[in-house]
């Protein structure tokens, strides 16, 4: 099959890249020069473990290629895919501009019968729109599908291969073949509905992912102050089939270009047709409130942070990614500057493009996580990379000047804690003393 992908962010360059590898024909498209320069010199631009791989043995085997010229890819296609970015407007509404846009220009160059997927995040009508859109610039037989996406940033590849469902929304059987056959060499798991209840499976689904996430931790606040392990709460919560383990990691929110986008969008959605959506609106707000966590925790370790070395621990939303939008070093560092604190902040990753953000004369970038606790007089734990998770912490704890640790995703179990001197903080779980008064984990 014959594919062109708009947009090479995430969403457009994983998938390309993903389909190019199981046999089709895949052009990649985008506006931006710089980006194309960047993919048609063999580089990435951005971070995804093992896309860069997959990317040239495609571009090698002369199955994937590309292009700042959609008119020229557009016309032999079978299969047209919108992956453009969907940004939040002040309102929280998605922006439709950049999928209007391609709407109008694939309307334009499109010969012969032509499938056209809207992968990107989209509110529910969007396709209607892009149907409308493309049936009053031309003659040339079509169809439109929803196509939503469902890759986790860090193991998008992984997911593109193993998904555990994939969804297309079409209104005829000629679109659901295509689609169908399209997906067929990566799962049997096929949800194919109407077009409208696709588009709304993808922000139900993340609207829920991030209901967990805010729901687990207000128990670890409850925790916090009754004196239970959230950790523990979690897992017997979790072995109930109903409820499943997944997502009800306590910690300080969740962040990245999905949940926060998603969530903002779906309570403009249900606004615009006059619903009031209390829950999903306090699942923002216990996000939000969440982050401050660590600061409320520092304060109570260190009593003033004016003029304290504070190592930061992780910078991207998640690990395995360099991606930092919506993450919540964002807000704790520069809170961290406000209260005169002396940041010391590391990632493996993600600093440029946080520095990019974000930047003060106060902060000291350190090139690996045991640099960012020299002298220090806490570390802030903001993400999980392995590199933290995995650090020897008698090596740490010998290089700060006060062993204060806040571990922001509950990462150390109380057998490694109770061999060193940390005041440890977590979030949700009983302080983990060194006179071995907790039965460790």
């Amino acid at each position: 099959m014959k594919i062109t992908v708009i947009g090479t962010g995430y969403v457009g360059l994983v998938s390309g890249v993903c389909f190019a590898e199981v046999g089709n024909t895949v052009t990649c498209v985008d506006k931006i020069p710089a980006k194309i320069e960047t993919l048609n010199s063999g580089e990435v631009p951005i971070y995804e473990p093992g896309l860069k791989e997959i990317m040239l043995r495609n571009v090698e085997a002369g199955r994937l290629s590309f292009t700042t010229d959609l008119s020229a890819s557009v016309p032999d296609s079978d299969l047209i895919i919108i992956a453009v970015g969907t940004p939040p407007l002040p309102s929280g509404e998605a922006n439709l501009e950049y999928i209007e846009a391609a709407a109008r220009e694939i309307a334009l160059s499109i010969q012969g019968y032509t499938v056209v997927a809207v992968k990107s995040t989209v509110p529910v009508g969007t396709n209607e729109r892009v149907n409308t859109i493309i049936g009053s610039l031309t003659d040339q037989p079509y169809d439109t599908a929803s196509m939503p996406e469902f890759l986790r940033e860090g193991s998008a590849v992984k997911d593109a291969f193993n998904p555990d469902r994939l969804v297309i929304g079409v209104e005829t059987q000629a679109a659901a073949d295509v689609l169908v056959a399209l997906h067929k060499p990566l799962t049997e798991n096929l949800v194919v509905t109407d077009i409208r209840s696709a588009e709304m499976i993808k922000y139900a689904s993340n609207a829920f992912l991030a209901t967990k996430i805010s729901f687990i931790n207000e128990i670890a606040n409850i925790c916090d102050k009754v004196g239970a392990d959230v950790d523990q709460v979690a897992r017997g919560m979790g072995m109930d089939r109903r409820i499943g383990a997944s997502f009800l990691n306590a910690g300080i929110g969740y962040g990245g270009s999905c949940f926060p986008k998603d969530t903002h969008a779906l309570i403009q959605i249900a606004g615009n047709v006059e619903y009031d959506f209390k829950l999903l609106k306090s699942v923002v707000e216990v996000n939000q409130s969440q982050r401050w966590a660590v600061i409320d925790k520092l304060l109570d370790a260190l009593g003033t942070l004016k003029g304290k070395k504070v190592a930061v621990w992780g910078l991207a939303f998640k690990p395995d990614t360099d991606d930092v939008r919506e993450a919540p070093s964002l807000e704790i560092v520069p809170k961290l500057v406000e209260f005169g604190a002396l940041p010391q902040v590391f990632d493996p990753v993600a600093a440029d493009n946080f520095r990019r953000e974000y930047d003060h004369s106060s902060i000291t970038y350190a090139d690996n996580a045991l640099e960012a606790a020299r002298d220090a007089d806490a570390i802030c734990l903001l993400t999980e990379w392995g590199e933290f998770v995995n650090i020897e912490l008698a090596e740490v704890e010998a290089v700060m000047s006060n062993p204060v640790l806040i571990d922001g995703r509950n990462v150390y179990s109380a057998d490694r804690i109770k061999t060193t001197g940390f005041d440890y903080h977590s979030m949700g779980r009983p302080a983990l003393l060194r006179d071995n008064s907790i039965v460790a984990k």
